[in-house]
């Protein structure tokens, strides 16, 4: 990965790095291709909730999905300087 470190880099990298097509893997998630196509490709944001949920199911790191996702939605939202850390308890 290159630059900033995405949630959409992320789900990319993990679907690249298991050796899945973008059909096998969204079948695994439950959304259709297109959707993660939007995903991967940053067109679409993910809730934290869905990642935390995705990240169990395929055996990653769920705080650090989480984590991706909502620093997405943030800097979406344009907060410059905003950092995301997850205190998980």
């Amino acid at each position: 990965m290159v630059g900033k470190i995405t949630f959409a880099k992320v789900i990319r990298s993990t679907r690249i790095g298991d050796d899945l097509s973008q059909q096998e893997f969204a079948q695994k998630l439950g959304i259709s291709k297109q959707h993660l196509c939007d995903i991967e490709k940053g067109r679409k944001t993910v809730s934290p909730a869905r990642a935390w949920a995705w990240a169990n199911k395929l055996g990653y790191y769920p705080k650090q999905w989480a984590e991706l996702a909502l620093q997405d939605l943030v800097d979406k939202e344009g907060l410059k300087g905003v950092t995301v850390r997850l205190d998980v308890a």
